[in-house]
């Protein structure tokens, strides 16, 4: 009975301490739950740590890396603008050069042309009393003269005298006269008769400085320019007084008041002889033409 009221009275307070335990079992299961928990969240946030942390040192790594990179690359950008500045400069001072080789240039080419239009070659177109059209100017227009053709200390020359003379009276005696040049063959004809008296130009090229008269040629050869060609003529190798070869215009003229035969500084057409002179090209007793070239 005792027992029994002993088990009746410990039955609740089992009751109780069974509860009781089982209660705390479950706060406990429940605070290890949530302590798992807590060790899941932390061990997730000490990844997280630590992958902040990589992270970090990687951002870190990653931002001084390109500060050294930088730097150096600052000091590459620094010597190419350096010597981008020395080209600049270059440039500039070529540029400059340029401009005054530029304006030297334009000054000599200037010079040249005043030189080309003051300084052109001259030369006498015999036969005739204009000058060609192909950048010419006539100097003058006169009458052909020279020596007389049997005194034996003559001048060999044909001169072209003016038509306006400027004469003088200084002197009293001479052994030294001029003489009008005339046609002294039939075979002029039909533009001059045995007589008549030659005309003469002085013609200046305005493009060509050098002249050349060529024997045998009736053209020019590459680079010149044709003032004119025709017949070469000299004086006769019966005469005493000494000659010149000329080049007498093939469409020459003759002067209007100078018909008569007075003779004077005579000239022929001239002829080839073949021997010392080489045949072919040359053919015996053949004229030879002439051409007057400018360059």
């Amino acid at each position: 009975m005792k027992f029994l009221k002993m088990s009746i009275g410990f039955y609740p307070v089992f009751v109780f301490l069974c509860f009781g335990f089982i209660s705390c079992e479950d706060q406990l299961l429940k605070e290890i739950q949530e302590l798992k928990t807590g060790q899941k969240e932390m061990k997730n946030l000490l990844v997280e740590v630590f992958l902040e942390l990589n992270h970090t040192e990687r951002t870190v790594t990653e931002s001084v890396m390109p500060l050294v990179t930088t730097n150096k690359r600052s000091n590459d950008l620094d010597l190419i603008r350096s010597q981008l500045e020395g080209l600049e400069r270059k440039l500039k001072d070529m540029e400059t050069r340029n401009v005054d080789m530029t304006a030297k240039y334009n000054t000599l080419l200037l010079t040249n042309k005043d030189a080309a239009s003051t300084a052109g070659g001259t030369y006498v177109r015999w036969g005739r009393k204009d000058c060609p059209g192909n950048d010419t100017e006539l100097v003058y227009s006169g009458f052909a003269g020279g020596s007389w053709f049997e005194h034996t200390g003559a001048a060999a020359e044909f001169v072209c005298l003016p038509p306006d003379p400027d004469l003088t009276t200084k002197y009293t005696t001479s052994g030294a006269f001029m003489y009008g040049a005339e046609y002294d063959s039939d075979d002029f004809a039909p533009r001059a008769k045995n007589g008549d008296d030659l005309p003469c130009s002085v013609c200046r090229s305005t493009v060509g400085s050098s002249v050349l008269m060529i024997p045998g040629k009736s053209s020019c050869y590459d680079g010149w320019t044709l003032q004119y060609h025709g017949d070469l003529v000299a004086g006769s190798v019966g005469h005493k007084a000494a000659s010149q070869f000329i080049c007498l215009d093939e469409h020459s003229q003759t002067l209007r008041a100078g018909y008569r035969n007075d003779n004077g500084k005579l000239l022929h057409p001239v002829k080839a002889v073949c021997g010392a002179l080489t045949c072919p090209p040359y053919r015996d007793n053949s004229y030879l033409t002439c051409a007057v070239c400018t360059k």
